[in-house]
């Protein structure tokens, strides 16, 4: 075990990605952190990642040696890339003995994510897929409870979005891999990332294209319930929302629908990726669970026609 995770000191964290999302939340989350010392930025974009890490006084990477660099400098590494990006490199941060704290989805392939989750168990590093709403404090305590309460029998869940309206002031919506994989790849982690630790396992996936991007999901669950989850980037701004709720044997709960704070959930997530290192106790959110999700999301896409463009 690294030496500054054994000991207690502070961890020295990369971040791979200089977009808006790292712009956002990682870097100013870790800046921040009294436990983290940033060790860096690596981007594919040179200025963006010079820009950035000269936001936060540390030093900016880029090109393979660059990315070789940072992993030399840090006991783990934070990544906002695109999930396809970000696999072969999570891959080879995990050979190089770094703990991994990643994005959602973990690949949008099942080969993909393996991958990753391989070169983690191989490694001995742990690992942290940041799905927001299991880190947000509120959010987090509503899915303990319910996995707590148990007999549930059905859930309905909903996350659209409106990322493609011309004229939106939406960063995310120039981003070219949610324009081609849609609201099936980007939400539907988040929503499965509460169902799952609700319902169980996903056992049977049935899949159904919507208008636009949107595709409707049926599950059936290891504990016998059902859901039902539509998940969409490209509805219209009067159609969106998130909602999710499950009916049981304790009646009807519903997630809560106060505002996610991503920069303090992602230093959650920081700490329980501390904590999984310095342990050697597995995250329930690991990369084991970040393969789980991208199975069921694989599946799903096998049965729906291609996104309209």
């Amino acid at each position: 075990m690294n030496t500054h995770v054994a000991s207690g000191g502070p961890l020295r964290i990369g971040l791979v990605g200089a977009g808006p999302w790292a712009r956002m939340t990682h870097a100013p989350a870790l800046a921040s952190h009294p436990g983290v010392v940033l060790s860096g930025v690596w981007g594919r974009r040179p200025e963006a990642a010079r820009t950035l890490a000269a936001a936060h006084g540390t030093e900016a990477f880029t090109g393979d040696a660059g990315f070789d660099a940072l992993l030399a400098g840090s006991d783990a590494v934070a990544f906002a890339v695109p999930p396809d990006v970000q696999a072969p490199l999570a891959a080879r941060a995990a050979a190089a003995g770094c703990h991994l704290l990643l994005d959602k989805p973990v690949a949008t392939t099942v080969a993909g994510a393996r991958e990753v989750a391989d070169a983690a168990g191989r490694a001995g590093v742990a690992s942290v897929v940041f799905c927001t709403m299991r880190f947000d404090a509120g959010t987090a305590a509503w899915i303990a409870e319910q996995a707590a309460a148990g007999g549930w029998f059905t859930a309905r869940a909903m996350w659209i979005g409106a990322l493609f309206t011309p004229g939106a002031a939406n960063e995310f919506g120039a981003s070219p891999w949610r324009r081609e994989k849609g609201g099936l790849w980007d939400v539907g982690p988040h929503a499965l990332s509460v169902l799952v630790p609700v319902l169980g396992e996903v056992t049977e996936v049935t899949a159904v294209r919507g208008p636009a991007d949107a595709a409707h999901l049926l599950l059936r669950h290891a504990s016998g319930a059902s859901s039902t989850v539509t998940l969409a980037l490209d509805a219209p701004e009067g159609a969106t929302g998130t909602e999710l709720e499950v009916r049981g044997e304790a009646g009807v709960s519903c997630l809560p629908a106060d505002a996610v704070d991503a920069r303090d959930a992602f230093r959650l997530a920081v700490d329980a990726l501390a904590e999984a290192a310095r342990t050697g106790v597995a995250h329930p959110c690991d990369v084991r669970f970040g393969l789980r999700l991208t199975e069921v999301l694989a599946r799903a896409e096998e049965q729906l026609a291609p996104v309209r463009a």
